[in-house]
Order: structure tokens, then sequence, then C-alpha cells
């Protein structure tokens, strides 16, 4: 082969390889990516216990089953609702689109933030959703136990949470449940300096969030240790999945009374 023509062939060859990589470049970046940070999709009705808070047929807010009457979220799910709107709670759904012989969604009667809750500060955003009828339990449809021993997770515990929250960097909703691992990160800890500098009280829990994270929209939702509820997803205007600022969950032991209370008093 003369010395042009191997130049113009290895010239052709490197420019087919740089098409090729090209090419792999632009599906990675169609590929859809919104979801709980850094996470996966969930088991189908793994997670029986998930419910998705709607307004006017839009997914919000996440929550989990107590018992076949209420279902336990964060308080600013429910904060500024306008009287026409018209809030439903959807369980045994791993699609929120998708047809699903366990799907369901319920109507309401009542919903009972945290007495003490204060927007601006954003303390005890927790809240009790009461459904207006008896939810229908299956294998798709679980309540979940909660923590009522108000003692603190050890830092590094592995701990999970899912949702159907958006993706902080592509903004995109998934439909089907994501998940997430996260390893608990200890209070004195999350409290230095460089993470959120004494804000985390003793009704908080923080866990890490290196490039894993919950996101907008996954507000609500349990953060589960060991088969169990400790923590709900917290709002907060931080950027999801950085790692100078721990994901921050209301610590459910804490409120353990206040819960029981409601729902005895409800009954």
């Amino acid at each position: 082969m003369e010395p042009g023509s191997r130049r113009d062939s290895m010239a052709a060859a490197w420019a087919r390889v740089a098409a090729l990589l090209l090419l792999g470049v632009a599906a990675c970046v169609a590929r859809p990516q919104g979801r709980i940070l850094g996470g996966r999709e969930a088991g189908a009705h793994l997670r029986p216990y998930m419910a998705s808070i709607q307004i006017d047929g839009q997914h919000v807010c996440g929550g989990f089953l107590l018992n076949e009457w209420w279902v336990l979220s964060a308080a600013h799910c429910a904060e500024d609702i306008s009287e026409q709107a018209t809030v439903q709670v959807l369980l045994g759904a791993h699609s929120l689109s998708q047809p699903e012989p366990s799907k369901r969604l319920y109507a309401i009667r009542g919903l009972f933030p945290h007495p003490d809750r204060n927007p601006e500060e954003g303390h005890h955003d927790i809240l009790l959703i009461q459904l207006a009828e008896k939810a229908i339990l299956g294998p798709a449809v679980q309540p979940l136990q909660y923590q009522t021993v108000d003692r603190d997770i050890p830092g590094g515990t592995l701990c999970s949470v899912a949702g159907w929250g958006i993706s902080s960097h592509t903004r995109q909703k998934p439909d089907l449940l994501q998940e997430v691992e996260l390893p608990i990160m200890e209070r004195a800890v999350c409290n230095q300096r460089i993470y959120h500098d004494n804000e985390i009280t003793a009704q908080m829990i923080c866990a890490e969030s290196r490039k894993k994270d919950a996101c907008k929209g996954d507000s609500g939702g349990p953060l589960v240790c060991n088969g169990v509820a400790e923590g709900i997803v917290k709002s907060g205007t931080r950027v999801c999945g950085n790692w100078k600022k721990p994901g921050i969950y209301t610590k459910i032991a804490s409120y353990a009374g206040w819960i029981q209370s409601i729902v005895m008093s409800a009954c």
C-alpha cells in the first residue's frame, strides 16, 4: 500500500471511531435520567407502603401507609394548597401513568400538620393524612412499621429512600418508582460548619449526599433503616447531591406520641 493510501485509510478508520464515540455520547444524553439522584428503579411493588400525594391529578410528594386509614408525609406538601384544589393519595403504584390492578386513588378526610409547624423555620415538617375510606390491603398495598423509640441511628448505618421525585440535573420526572441507599451521618458531624452549621436539631436525621440523594418530589417519603421507617424526607433549598449539604429527614420517633394521639382521637 502506498504511504498516501495508508494515511487515508488510517484517517478513515479514526473518523469511524470518532463517529461511534459521538453516537455513544448522544445515546447517553438522550436516555432519560429523571430519578432519585444516583438511584435505580425499585422492584415493582417491593415497597408496598409507598404513597403518591397528588394535587389535581399531579404527583407532588411521597408518603407512606401507616395503617388502613392513615398516611404519613411532610407538612410542607400540604402548604399553599388552594381551596379549589383536589388532594388525593395514590396507593399500590409502581408506575404513575400505566394501568396496574393494585393502583387506586383515595380521597382524603383530613390533613393534620404538626401544630408547631412553622414554614419559615422548617421545623416539625410532618403531616398525617386521613383517608376518606379504608385502604384495600394486598400484596402491593401494605403498612410500614415506624420507629417509636427515640434514639439516634449510628453513623454509617445504611438506609434507603424511594420516590417519584425529579433528578436535580435533568429536571425530568420518572414514571417508575426509584430508590437509593444512603449512609446515616451522625448529627454532630452534620452540624459542623462545612455542612449544616448547627441547624440540625434532635428531631432531625442526616444522611450523606455524595451524588446520591432524595430530590424535589421525594419529600414526604420514608427513610427506611432495617425495615423500619426512621425519617421523612424534609423540604429544603439545598442542591440535591451536594456532599456539603447532607440530606435532612424529620425524625419520626420524636413525634411518635403526637402520631398516636391524632390517630386515636380521629377514630
